[in-house]
């Protein structure tokens, strides 16, 4: 029997919307058999987890029009370590926006270029439409129809990794 594949989910959440997202796409992708799913803080992530993992699911909020600083900084941490190790892998990003969410993806997608990996989905940004900095910082609750979409993204990865389509 082949070894299960590893699914990575790495996170950061500050009002708890990313963190459902997260959640969500790691309940999705652990119905998939043959499919270990890790679910990381980005603090708590590093180069030996990213190197293990088969595929990628990065989940953040938008703040100020780009990734968020915890998420950067896993990536700062772990990108050289990895580079060239991990050419072909899939991966999707889930984005908690206010109002766009357009650049964070471009971020992820410009940092996972250059490692080379495979989106296997558009990014999935989630609009809470918070506005205010009351709004902004206030907790956040995902609806369940986004949080539907998160889980379907998380199912989907873990059955292409599972069915060596990715």
């Amino acid at each position: 029997m082949d070894a299960p594949k590893t699914l990575l989910i790495v996170y950061h959440s500050l009002t708890g919307g990313t963190r459902q997202m997260a959640e969500a796409a790691r309940a999705g992708a652990a119905t998939e058999d043959g499919v270990a799913v890790r679910l990381l803080h980005a603090f708590a992530a590093g180069p030996q987890d990213v190197l293990a993992a088969d595929g990628y699911l990065f989940a953040t909020p938008e703040n100020l029009a780009a990734i968020s600083g915890p998420l950067k900084d896993f990536f700062d941490r772990t990108y050289y370590a990895a580079l060239d190790q991990l050419n072909g892998r899939p991966y999707a990003s889930l984005i908690c926006a206010g109002s766009d969410g357009s650049n964070a993806a471009r971020q992820i997608a410009r940092i996972a270029t250059g490692w080379r990996l495979k989106a296997v989905a558009e990014p999935l940004i989630v609009c809470t439409h918070a506005q205010t900095p009351e709004a902004i910082l206030a907790a956040k609750q995902i609806s369940a129809e986004a949080l539907e979409r998160c889980r379907t993204v998380g199912e989907a990865l873990a059955a292409g990794l599972a069915l060596g389509v990715f």
